[in-house]
């Protein structure tokens, strides 16, 4: 049974966790839907923006669903778990449409790695956000020493990851962490995600890329994918594919 469910309304797509039972916790099983609901929505050029949200509202998300991953060796733990949910984290975070992660609920540990790697926040009031890992006699392992260090000051990562403070919505707000808090949260993604939608998608796409080369985000990637778009906008890679089929030489003018 799906517990990432992929909903297409017109121009927003909303990818939803279903795993109210454990408060979203994150399965190995889970990793993979979301993983594949990524490789299709990159797809889908009728796709403007993308919403992350959660079922309930005890908890967006409270990280890695400890029968998950409390039994592996630690090769195990490092090599696939770690590394997995860092590719599928870093894939998030590298799609080309905009993405809304909607904090309904607390966003603990990889819950909260995961709204990090969307590219904005919003939250209701009530929730939290925490890095407990130490708790259990581990350490964040999906970036949350790392892109969270992009996104929030380091001694507020220091509190959270050390001395298990939480977060609250008003202070995330202030430190920029989320867009905004309101009550209606979802409603209020989605009016930005419909806004999203009546501008350029190029623009939008290429803006995106241009933010995170900037902000130091694997900036060769982000060079090659500009790079690119705009070579294949030439008439000199139309003459280069033509002249492939021809089985002829091309004739390259700089244009």
């Amino acid at each position: 049974m799906s517990a990432v469910h992929l909903i297409l309304r017109g121009p927003v797509a909303e990818v939803r966790l279903d795993n109210p039972a454990k408060l979203n916790a994150l399965t190995v099983g889970m990793l993979a839907e979301l993983s594949a609901h990524l490789d299709t929505l990159e797809r889908r050029a009728d796709v403007a923006c993308v919403l992350l949200t959660a079922e309930g509202e005890r908890a967006f998300c409270t990280g890695a669903d400890i029968t998950a991953w409390g039994d592996l060796t630690p090769a195990e733990f490092a090599r696939h778990w770690v590394r997995e949910g860092h590719r599928i984290f870093d894939r998030l975070a590298r799609l080309a449409k905009p993405t809304i992660a909607v904090l309904t609920g607390h966003a603990f540990g990889g819950g909260l790695e995961l709204a990090a790697a969307c590219d904005i926040r919003v939250m209701v009031p009530r929730a939290s956000l925490a890095l407990p890992e130490a708790g259990v006699g581990i350490v964040p392992g999906w970036s949350g020493t790392q892109r969270l260090l992009r996104l929030l000051p380091e001694p507020v990562v220091k509190e959270m990851a050390l001395f298990g403070r939480r977060l609250s919505a008003e202070r995330a707000l202030a430190l920029g962490f989320v867009a905004e808090v309101a009550e209606d949260a979802r409603g209020v993604a989605v009016a930005m995600a419909l806004r999203v939608a009546e501008t350029s998608p190029r623009a939008v796409e290429v803006a995106k890329y241009m933010i995170h080369a900037g902000a130091g985000e694997d900036p060769g990637a982000m060079i090659e994918a500009l790079g690119a778009g705009m070579i294949a906008a030439t008439a000199d890679k139309a003459e280069g594919v033509a002249a492939f089929r021809a089985k002829r030489k091309p004739e390259f003018r700089g244009e």
